[in-house]
């Protein structure tokens, strides 16, 4: 019972912290490319969408290559914070952060894109900075947007299997989250355990998708 509810604990961590961080990067990402025009501004949209397509197996073990210890970026990031990347749940939480980067980007985007170009306009015209503007204009008139974001960004992390068992290598409390807990129960021909992980895995896309539809019909009627 111990290591099932530690498995939980370091999940639901794992998908916290991964929505916290997303949602700083996510946020000013989203209005960059929404409004700024950035230089190659498709190449970053192409980048940032690549985990939806891309298999989780595959960005997991490029990111092994890449943090490993014998990498350039491996033995820089050693020698700064005298640490490692690999088999850690800092490990875990940078894969997370990077192969759920577009389910808090686009929806924020989508967001942002479907405002009235007026309201900025009319905004600065009353003299407000381009942060008021961002923050008091913009921000509250996709609140739909963001909690939809953050609602599928979190369920996204919970459900991880690929990256998490490449990077983190699925270590009792440590990296184990129930995503591969399920697999090495049933491996182990554990299905009780295995029922007991995939029910709430199942509970808790079932509410994020039921919530995700009910902000948008209900905001849809306002």
């Amino acid at each position: 019972m111990e290591d099932f509810i530690t498995t939980l604990y370091i999940t639901f961590k794992l998908a916290i912290l991964t929505t916290i961080f997303l949602l700083l990067i996510g946020l000013p990402l989203a209005y960059i490319l929404s409004f700024k025009k950035p230089p190659f501004k498709t190449l970053w949209e192409s980048i940032i969408t690549v985990p939806l397509v891309l298999p989780p197996t595959v960005l997991g073990f490029y990111l092994l290559i890449l943090f490993s210890s014998d990498s350039f970026i491996g033995k820089l990031i050693n020698r700064i914070f005298n640490t490692e990347i690999l088999f850690t749940f800092k490990g875990i939480l940078i894969a997370s952060i990077i192969y759920s980067l577009p389910f808090m980007v686009q929806p924020i985007q989508n967001g942002f894109k479907s405002l009235n170009k007026s309201l900025i306009e009319a905004s600065y015209t009353l003299g407000k900075s381009e942060i008021e503007t961002l923050f008091k204009v913009l921000i509250p008139n996709i609140k739909v947007s963001i909690l939809t974001a953050i609602i599928l960004t979190f369920a996204h992390t919970v459900g991880e299997f690929g990256v998490v068992l490449m990077v983190g290598g699925g270590i009792p409390g440590e990296t184990l989250v129930a995503s591969i807990s399920i697999y090495n129960e049933v491996e182990a021909l554990n299905y009780s355990t295995a029922h007991k992980y995939a029910f709430i895995l199942l509970l808790i896309s079932f509410i994020s998708i039921l919530s995700v539809n009910f902000l948008a019909n209900k905001f849809s009627k306002e």
